[in-house]
């Protein structure tokens, strides 16, 4: 007798639960989430790296098998989530943190903002001593980058040489929480209010950090994110845009969007229930509104199987961030007897840093230089990264564009030559930090 045909959601089953099988049989004792033993000197310790286990390539593939290609009810998920993780009223992903960082700034731009918007030519005030792609949308939008130095040791802007920076076009300050560690955020907010100008917290390395007991993220007009394997959790590639800002909300979509008027979701028509009456700009009246264009946009979304992945790495947010927490604590410790010779971080006053990297400066006078302490650590298969740009008005991508440097930015430069950091991030363990620190201090007392 013929057996009876499976339906599809039977079969979905057992290939979800062969998938967490799968997870096991390829990983195993080896899985991201459980490092191999460590041989100290033979065992990379990475400065970063995904973590996960079966529930993320279960929903990766329960994702794939709807065979939505384009933002769907897994993105919708983590932007729900994800606010609520935060506390904040918006979350827009995109397709990485560089994006959201290009849909923050350009948001600024908008002619709905009246005579808060950005120009060509108008400034905007960020730090000398960080990543490109916090800078790279400024230019990106014909503005002017103004570049000011930062503080050491919380490798911040430093909030005291912000004012001076300011001048008759500044418009906007965007600045990222160095590491993890929260920026001086009263002060910087202060000024902002002072002056009229938007606030954007670049947070791709600092997600779950506070300041005084609220979210890093939740004080300027708009926040960024990046959710790159780097990261502290991970869709492969993803970033997101957050903001309390109905309007600039509104804003940031339309940019991610083709730059497109119309606020359908991928698949749907007619959300305004007016389609076919609206009369904009020059366009003659009833013009589609699916393709009538009101900002200067692109297509940023990502897939739903990156925000399925999304979805299960939040879940472990709150662990990483604690695991993070502590290891940055543990090699602090374990670094202090070299103080003398080292530079250790400092978190601002009234945060609590959800920790990127443990970053280290070499001071003057140390037996030794940076490059030979990295690559001390490197040939114990140790890996180490410089601070990003370190100073970013020395790198070549800058020399023929236009910005200003307020003040001078010696504290970049000592970062540009003498600072670097090692990763702290939730698979390195106490066996792990013990020998980065022992390492370090074996080369410094050799």
């Amino acid at each position: 007798m013929e057996s009876a045909k499976r339906t599809a959601d039977e079969i979905r089953k057992e290939i979800l639960k062969l998938s967490r099988e799968y997870y096991d049989a390829k990983w195993g004792a080896h899985a991201p989430s459980h490092p191999p033993k460590f041989h100290p000197g033979r065992t990379a310790v990475p400065v970063s790296g995904r973590v996960f286990d079966a529930d993320e390539i279960e929903l990766l593939l329960d994702s794939s098998l709807d065979f939505w290609l384009t933002t769907g009810r897994y993105a919708a998920k983590f932007e729900r989530e994800f606010s609520r993780y935060l506390g904040i009223k918006h979350t827009l992903l995109v397709n990485s943190g560089s994006s959201a960082n290009l849909c923050a700034v350009s948001a600024l731009t908008s002619p709905r903002l009246g005579d808060r918007r950005l120009v060509p030519g108008d400034e905007v005030i960020t730090a000398a001593a960080g990543f490109p792609t916090t800078v790279n949308p400024i230019v990106q939008c014909q503005l002017v980058p103004v570049f000011v130095d930062s503080h050491i040791p919380t490798y911040n802007i430093d909030p005291e040489k912000i004012e001076a920076a300011i001048g008759p076009r500044t418009k906007a300050i965007i600045v990222a929480h160095t590491l993890g560690n929260p920026f001086d955020l009263d002060a910087v907010m202060a000024i902002a209010k002072k002056h009229g100008l938007w606030l954007i917290e670049d947070m791709c390395d600092a997600l779950g950090s506070e300041y005084k007991g609220r979210k890093a993220g939740t004080y300027g007009d708009l926040a960024t994110v990046s959710f790159y394997p780097a990261h502290h959790i991970t869709m492969g590639e993803g970033g997101a845009v957050m903001t309390n800002n109905d309007e600039l909300k509104s804003v940031v979509e339309s940019i991610r969007d083709w730059g497109r008027d119309c606020w359908c979701n991928p698949g749907v028509a007619n959300t305004c229930q007016k389609r076919f009456s609206w009369q904009l700009g020059d366009l003659p009246y009833g013009y589609d509104h699916k393709y009538t264009y009101s900002h200067v946009g692109y297509n940023l979304k990502l897939t739903d199987m990156q925000a399925a992945v999304g979805v299960a790495q939040l879940k472990k947010l709150s662990s990483f961030i604690e695991a993070r927490k502590r290891n940055f604590a543990a090699l602090k410790t374990a670094l202090a007897p070299f103080e003398k010779f080292l530079i250790l971080p400092e978190a601002t006053e009234g945060s609590e840093p959800s920790w990127f990297g443990f970053p280290v400066s070499v001071r003057e006078g140390a037996p030794i230089d940076r490059g030979a302490l990295v690559q001390a650590l490197e040939s114990r298969k140790i890996a180490t990264r410089l601070l990003f740009a370190g100073n970013l008005i020395r790198q070549p991508a800058y020399k023929d564009v236009k910005f200003r440097v307020s003040g001078k930015t010696e504290n970049a430069d000592f970062i540009m030559n003498r600072t670097f950091w090692i990763g702290i991030y939730p698979a390195i363990e106490a066996q792990q930090i013990e020998f980065m620190a022992r390492v370090i201090g074996d080369a410094l007392t050799a």
